[in-house]
């Protein structure tokens, strides 16, 4: 998600819940996103796992930004859209850990614990490596 501002052009990325992301900040952001079946929609499923975490259902007019290979391997694909979220009242779907490691105690914690709008610069400092290239192509897509 992005929105504009009377100089600059901010995106909406996402911050990984649970306790293995919990210390990390520069390089550990992202888009909202997550996996689909190759049966899938693919836009439908981003529109389902934005939903999933965030709490909000994205609508409008979306702009596909392509496929971007990630470190590991796995393929992400992105589309952005126009809005205005309010981060601080996010809520996100959850998971299931063992945690501490090894102590048969599951415990859930929030796929995403918090979401902040970025310039597009800053967000090149927080997000992933793997999905700068959403950013370079966002901003090549949208004039100033």
């Amino acid at each position: 998600m992005f929105r504009r501002h009377a100089v600059a052009i901010e995106v909406l990325l996402v911050h990984p819940g649970g306790p293995f992301w919990r210390n990390k900040d520069g390089g550990a952001w992202s888009i909202p996103k997550g996996e689909y079946a190759a049966t899938e929609d693919p836009l439908g499923a981003a529109k389902r796992e934005f939903e999933e975490e965030t709490g909000t259902r994205p609508e409008g007019e979306f702009i596909a930004l392509g496929d971007r290979r990630q470190p590991g391997g796995k393929i992400v694909r992105a589309w952005a859209l126009a809005g205005d979220l309010d981060p601080t009242r996010i809520r996100s779907n959850s998971f299931s850990l063992e945690w501490p490691p090894k102590s048969g105690k599951m415990r859930e914690f929030p796929e995403v614990d918090r979401a902040e709008w970025f310039s597009i610069d800053a967000a090149r400092e927080k997000i992933l490596k793997g999905q700068a290239g959403f950013l370079d192509q966002l901003a090549a897509l949208l004039p100033r």
